[in-house]
């Protein structure tokens, strides 16, 4: 969904327009303390603000080893040192501005678990929600926007059901209304008005989220998270003006990679592939004009509908892991988020 030519090294190239309708952004996280124990190598070196190879190790016939270099260019690469401030500023700030102009914005993180997808999106100090919320209270305060409102709504989807995590998750479901808009009936919504409130609103509802313990990771994500903010007019709570959504997606590995050996582990593995490959035929139809969009493969897709047609733009944060060891899932990642 990226990628648009491959580069040599040290290119100078120009830096991509933040305002596109769609646009893909890889973040490498920092070595972590296992890795460096192994002293494992970094295998995803930046060659510029815009494009990553990775050098993947691999095995002859004969066991002789050699490197196989991949080179990917997306709208933005962000190295292991940049901070969520800087990232931010390319994702999910544009998107911000774009909300309070009456758009439907969302953005996503998506990649193995470990790799940094809800340390991006949800860290409770910095993560993309917390900096765009201080944003959008400092918006609302400007006497051109004093006629709206935000509210928060918060929700998981796993096993390919949703759940309101803002109300003792309870099942609700997303129907389509007479205008062909998505509505997820039941959905409990809460006005705030300012970043404590937020915060403290959205750790209540994470720690309804499923989660289970995987090969990966002890509290490895089971399930879609989205969390949405909405702009109302005060005058009419009913009307949506502006919407932005922050989706942790369920991560990317395989049911082997996972340890799936029970069979509830491998349902929710096999429910997390499909909806994430039906969120990858989306952006592609999108991307390509295509007439029609395959909204109703997943429950992801089509609560996320509105967030691709009309007047909407995505961007999507692929996160990977710059370790060796991580090489498959890493350039796994990459593919997926490649045009």
């Amino acid at each position: 969904m990226g990628a648009l030519k491959y580069s040599t090294n040290n290119t100078v190239v120009p830096p991509s327009d933040l305002n596109q309708k769609i646009r893909v952004c890889v973040r490498k996280r920092p070595m972590n303390k296992k890795e460096m124990e192994r002293s494992e190598k970094d295998i995803a070196p930046l060659l510029n603000t815009r494009s990553i190879q990775i050098n993947e190790p691999k095995l002859k016939l004969d066991l002789t080893r050699y490197i196989e270099q991949h080179t990917f260019i997306f709208d933005d690469v962000f190295d292991a040192n940049s901070k969520n401030t800087s990232v931010y500023e390319r994702t999910a700030f544009p998107l911000v501005k774009y909300m309070f102009e009456g758009g439907r914005a969302t953005c996503f993180a998506y990649g193995q678990t470990g790799s940094g997808k809800t340390f991006t999106m949800l860290d409770p100090n910095h993560g993309l929600y917390v900096l765009a919320a201080k944003d959008i209270f400092a918006l609302l305060k400007k006497p051109e926007n004093e006629h709206l409102s935000a509210w928060i709504g918060l929700y998981e989807i796993y096993q390919g059901h949703i759940y309101d995590l803002l109300n003792e998750r309870k099942k609700i479901y997303a129907r389509e209304d007479a205008k062909r808009n998505v509505i997820i009936s039941g959905l409990r919504e809460y006005p705030i008005d300012n970043v404590g409130n937020l915060i403290q609103v959205f750790e209540f509802g994470s720690n309804e989220r499923s989660t289970g313990s995987t090969v990966a990771n002890d509290s490895s994500s089971r399930s879609h998270a989205v969390l949405q903010i909405l702009l109302k007019p005060k005058n009419n709570r009913k009307k949506i003006y502006g919407k932005l959504s922050f989706i942790d997606l369920a991560g990317s590995e395989r049911g082997a990679d996972r340890g799936e050996t029970d069979i509830k582990t491998r349902m929710e593995g096999a429910e997390i592939n499909k909806s994430l490959l039906a969120l990858k035929e989306c952006i592609r139809a999108l991307d390509q004009d295509k007439r029609h969009t395959p909204f109703r493969q997943s429950q992801l897709t089509q609560v996320l509908k509105d967030s691709f047609v009309g007047k909407s733009r995505t961007c999507m944060i692929a996160t990977i892991s710059p370790g060796g060891s991580n090489s498959e899932h890493t350039l796994n990642t990459l593919r997926y988020a490649d045009r």
